[in-house]
């Protein structure tokens, strides 16, 4: 599988809100799922949102439930992460990749493949 193209980003205020984009056109899998991660400096990768693409079911680490959305555009071929309610531990680099076993529920990182290239959120202070 071809590695996902992101966009979006871009420095922000704390408590203001972002939208990252996750195109998956070159995936040909036919049910899969789309996770979304962050690294901050000095930190290890973490998970942060999933949705299948197939039936849209979702599944969010605790410390952004609540706060950010992920949503898929079929037609469009794109998964969204919108951020919202930003807080001084969400800048970090984020990842979107792919789990072919479509398995948002367990969301165990080591399924995830074809990485996107990365997205800087900087939150300004």
């Amino acid at each position: 599988q071809v590695p996902l193209v992101q966009s979006g980003g871009g420095e922000v205020q704390p408590g203001g809100s972002l939208r990252l984009s996750c195109g998956y056109s070159g995936i040909t899998l036919g049910q899969f799922a789309i996770g979304w991660f962050r690294q901050a400096p000095g930190k290890e990768r973490e998970r942060v949102s999933c949705i299948s693409v197939s039936d849209g079911s979702t599944n969010y680490a605790d410390s952004v439930k609540g706060r950010f959305i992920i949503s898929r555009d079929h037609t469009k071929n794109m998964v969204y992460l919108q951020l919202n309610s930003l807080k001084p531990e969400d800048p970090a680099v984020y990842y979107c990749a792919v789990d072919p076993w479509n398995s948002c529920p367990l969301f165990e990182e080591e399924e995830f493949e074809s990485w996107g290239q990365g997205t800087q959120v900087p939150v300004s202070s």
